[in-house]
């Protein structure tokens, strides 16, 4: 049997030296994907390291990015892109998967937690 590879996340792919500890850090600052915690184990990544077209503010292509909308162009011609959907095959979450799982976690910590608890955010 094979040795099955690790999947990896973004950071480590393009090198781009902005996650935790990165190269590039004091200069450019940590990128968001690398601290999204609500899209940890999206498409088997660490935090959003395998779903960063879904989060605004990362860096490609040697420029930081804006919202969703604004980068979406740049996602779909990334190398990083195209792996991991090749590598998630049938498996691959997409963008409207992520922005709505992410948006059904502030749901649920704003809102449903609190009411339930009985205490206000």
């Amino acid at each position: 049997m094979g040795k099955i590879k690790k999947k990896l996340n973004c950071w480590e792919v393009m090198k781009c030296g902005r996650e935790p500890r990165g190269k590039k850090v004091s200069e450019l600052g940590i990128c968001p994907a690398a601290t999204e915690i609500r899209a940890n184990g999206i498409n088997e990544g660490k935090n959003a390291g395998r779903a960063c077209w879904a989060v605004a503010g990362t860096f490609c292509r040697g420029t930081v990015q804006g919202t969703f909308a604004q980068k979406l162009g740049n996602c779909g011609i990334c190398k990083f892109y195209k792996l991991v959907i090749k590598e998630e095959g049938t498996e691959y979450q997409t963008a409207e998967d992520i922005l709505e799982r992410l948006e059904r976690r502030d749901i649920e910590k704003y809102f449903i937690k609190p009411l339930l608890s009985g205490k206000k955010k």
